[in-house]
């Protein structure tokens, strides 16, 4: 039963596409303007028709003009901007110079270690200078460290 429904649907579809592809050629009166023209004279190669021409969008009244343009425009957005912003971003030295506080605090590190002094010194601040509240104008208030 399967197989017969398969072979019915199989002669659908290939009925339908013959029909389509019988019907997909179309013609246009305007042969003129749609179709190219291909030069085929040796004077047609040396003044080709200037209506076949299609502008970049950057100049449309001159060809040349528009060529020029269109090339100067990606020769910049490609070469200079792209490439060579790349470059200078990758190669450029670190403004916020962190690979030289990182390089500054091993470093410091190392040297403290082998000076056996603690690597961060709890008086780091004079306790002398600090105003510090004492015990009875702190109160009852929550300490948190």
């Amino acid at each position: 039963m399967s197989a017969l429904f398969r072979l019915a649907n199989r002669q659908i579809i290939q009925r339908s596409l013959a029909l389509n592809l019988s019907r997909s050629i179309k013609t246009s009166q305007k042969k003129d303007e749609t179709a190219i023209v291909t030069p085929s004279t040796t004077e047609d190669f040396a003044k080709p028709n200037p209506k076949n021409w299609v502008s970049y969008g950057f100049e449309y009244e001159s060809k040349e003009k528009d060529r020029s343009v269109t090339n100067w425009t990606f020769f910049a957005s490609v070469t200079l901007c792209l490439v060579w912003g790349t470059f200078i971003w990758s190669y450029a030295p670190d403004p916020m110079m962190r690979d030289w506080a990182q390089r500054e605090a091993y470093l410091e590190l190392r040297r403290r270690e082998q000076a056996g002094v603690d690597l961060i010194n709890p008086n780091y601040v004079d306790p002398d200078t600090m105003n510090l509240p004492s015990d009875e104008e702190l109160g009852d208030t929550e300490i948190i460290i």
